[in-house]
């Protein structure tokens, strides 16, 4: 009977062949002395190309980015790197170094195509962040209508405008402080545009870092840099194409991505990193700032021409303190929302209303929203107590802002609500004018005007 050792040595070509993972055998030197077929057909390279050569000769050529070899001699064990191939597929390779007495006579590596692997990851990936998008879009919808908080009739004329502009396709542009609800106003705009049923994606291009918002925004060719994916990436501007896309924090672009941003609004296109061939997308943009940006742009810190283009629809959103009679309904609205999120019944009393009415609110909305979810989280009673506001709320009205002194203490909700009316019109008369256009503005005739007036 033939020795087993010479059927082993006679077939051991054939074992490789049947193997599923692609082998490549060298020697302690790094010569090629054998690729299996399924190595070829892994890597597209073919056994008379390989065999022979040294694999350092193949990494000066390009054929190769990485070898384990050399790592396996060093380490004298097994090594495990990832291979780029020029075809773009990755393989993972695991070299085993094997002994002859006690000395590294070959190495083989054992390789295996990720390519697909990777491509999944991407693709899951991907799918995550669309689904987080539209995830943000139901929440925003299911927070209810806040129509009947936009009482101040400065508001209501913003919103006027609003949504006359939305039914167009022109860039608009929301100023104010932070904290105003600068994507409230964006949302609202969205749903009174015919893109309505399309996609709403917010992007805080503060939140971004320098050397990745060009890849966030605009995509990805395949492989465009170190860590990229196989398959390329669409940027928002692609994700939200045929909706509307809100840069919020506009004024935080670097110059270099405002050069960029203005060929989207004038050409309607994009030029993913990596590649040469630009991308038409069909989006409505929205942006929002609370810097100066005339004083950005005199300053160069803010292009010109970009400025120009966004100016197409402004709206300058006034702070919480312009506009206190929002506060009572803007409370309202934020505890029946976290009562309902929480399982809570907690009202405010008039008693720690007044205190509400007259602090300044330096956060705007932003801030009195998060005041009243804390409260209803925090709170063990059915009634927000004046106690359990922060102590800065607690001063007395000497104190506050002439803006936002709005009461005397012992007055009730109504004598609030009056001295805030009588407050409002005379404002708006000593800022227009006269009756008639202070009218026009608060959108009332004349004659209920008078009326107020006596």
């Amino acid at each position: 009977m033939k020795d087993h050792r010479n059927i082993l040595a006679d077939n051991i070509e054939n074992i490789l062949a049947a193997l599923d993972d692609g082998i490549y055998l060298t020697d302690v030197e790094g010569n090629t002395l054998h690729v299996n077929p399924m190595y070829e057909k892994l890597t597209g390279l073919k056994a008379d190309e390989l065999i022979g050569r040294n694999v350092h000769d193949l990494i000066q050529l390009g054929i190769f980015d990485i070898v384990v070899h050399p790592e396996v001699i060093k380490k004298q064990k097994p090594v495990t790197t990832v291979q780029n191939l020029k075809d773009g597929k990755r393989v993972v390779l695991r070299g085993y170094p094997v002994f002859n007495d006690g000395k590294i006579a070959l190495v083989i590596t054992i390789v295996r195509d990720v390519t697909l692997v990777g491509q999944m990851r991407d693709e899951i990936r991907e799918q995550r962040h669309l689904i987080s998008i539209y995830h943000g879009q139901r929440e925003a919808l299911q927070e209810g209508s806040e129509d009947g908080v936009y009482t101040d009739p400065q508001i209501q004329n913003i919103i006027k405008l609003l949504t006359r502009v939305a039914t167009t396709d022109a860039t608009i542009l929301l100023l104010g402080e932070s904290g105003v609800g600068k994507d409230r106003y964006a949302r609202m705009a969205h749903r009174n545009s015919s893109r309505r049923n399309e996609v709403f994606l917010k992007v805080d291009c503060g939140s971004i870092s320098e050397n990745l918002i060009e890849a966030e925004l605009f995509g990805y060719a395949p492989r465009a840099f170190t860590g990229a994916s196989s398959t390329g990436k669409m940027g928002h501007f692609e994700i939200a194409s045929r909706g509307t896309i809100f840069l919020d924090e506009i004024g935080e672009l670097p110059l270099t991505m405002q050069a960029k941003l203005l060929r989207v609004l004038q050409d309607k296109e994009v030029m993913p990193v990596g590649s040469s061939v630009p991308r038409k997308v069909d989006v409505r943009i929205i942006a929002a700032t609370n810097r100066n940006l005339e004083q950005e742009v005199k300053e160069g810190h803010f292009r010109a021409d970009l400025f120009y283009r966004l100016r197409v629809a402004v709206i300058n959103i006034p702070p919480l303190r312009e506009t206190p009679v929002m506060i009572p309904h803007l409370v309202e609205h934020f505890l029946t929302r976290f009562c309902s999120k929480y399982n809570k019944d907690i009202i405010c009393p008039e008693e720690t209303l007044k205190f509400f009415l007259t602090y300044n609110w330096p956060g705007n909305i932003r801030e009195l929203e998060n005041l009243v979810q804390s409260l209803v989280v925090t709170s063990e009673s059915e009634e927000i107590l004046p106690e359990q506001l922060p102590p800065s709320m607690g001063v007395s009205p000497s104190d506050c802002s002439s803006s936002a002194t709005l009461y005397s203490s012992g007055q009730s909700f109504k004598e609030i609500m009056h001295n805030l009316e009588k407050r409002v019109i005379q404002q708006t008369i000593d800022k227009q004018g006269s009756v008639k256009d202070a009218a026009q503005v608060l959108g009332i005739n004349r004659s209920t005007l008078f009326r107020k007036m006596r």
